[in-house]
């Protein structure tokens, strides 16, 4: 299983977290975000102890709360859709700032922001401390279908490939003195992402015909056999068994 290409979440380092198998890793934060979800939204305090939990793992893990803030960016059009749940949702109506809200509309905006927000969390700090080609080879340890866990390393392996691709035609029609300025220029742009699947398409034809003329029969051979100790998947239980306990708390309470 290839697919060595470094991603921009990953950041480089030598902490428990990063040296912890990468299944264990892939179950602690899917068992986490399982909690998060299942936790009543009027726990309000149970999610401050939850993004405190993942301050710790970010702490034991060396990632800078500016590394995390900055790639949870991607969070923005959610936060966007739960700002005007409180505007559009029906039912019972309440003031702030003068403002007429619906109150179902305000617990599903805190209900939205407080679980995708940990979501994220929880997943940029995954990505921050697993290599890709960490994660193929986890997902695989996890009897993740196999096709699937193909077609993700074959995605991640040649993604940079039909980027250069479309720079390179895209330096060729500047160079020809064409700029898209208008709705006039979208049939280029259309034949452009038309000949680009094209050549995809065609290269990934040729990838496979190699593949098969190397004996590929439909499985890809484990170089890495990542194995995890009790007691590395007891340090990866710990995040998600402390978020049960909380819910729990959340429900009881």
């Amino acid at each position: 299983m290839g697919a060595g290409h470094a991603h921009q979440l990953f950041r480089r380092g030598d902490s428990p977290v990063h040296r912890l198998p990468p299944h264990c890793k892939l179950a602690a934060v899917f068992g986490f975000v399982v909690v998060v979800v299942a936790t009543p939204r009027e726990a309000v305090w149970a999610f401050g102890l939850y993004a405190v939990l993942l301050a710790g793992v970010a702490a034991a893990a060396r990632v800078p709360a500016g590394f995390v803030l900055r790639r949870m960016l991607i969070e923005v059009p959610f936060v966007l859709f739960a700002v005007l749940m409180p505007f559009v949702a029906q039912g019972e109506r309440v003031e702030v700032l003068g403002t007429s809200l619906s109150v179902s509309g305000l617990w599903g905006a805190w209900n939205v922001l407080a679980k995708g927000t940990l979501g994220v969390a929880a997943s940029v700090l995954l990505a921050a401390t697993t290599e890709l080609r960490e994660l193929l080879l986890g997902l695989q340890r996890l009897k993740l279908p196999p096709l699937l866990v193909q077609i993700a390393a074959f995605m991640i392996r040649y993604g940079d490939v039909i980027t250069d691709e479309l720079r390179r035609m895209s330096v060729a029609r500047r160079s020809r003195g064409f700029e898209a300025r208008g709705v006039r220029h979208w049939g280029v742009l259309a034949k452009t992402a038309g000949a680009l699947f094209i050549r995809s398409y065609e290269r990934g034809e040729r990838v496979h015909l190699a593949m098969v003329s190397r004996g590929y029969t439909g499985t890809m051979p484990v170089i890495d056999d990542v194995t995890a100790s009790r007691t590395q998947w007891a340090y990866a239980a710990a995040l998600p068994a402390a978020a049960a306990a909380v819910c729990v708390m959340g429900w009881t309470l």
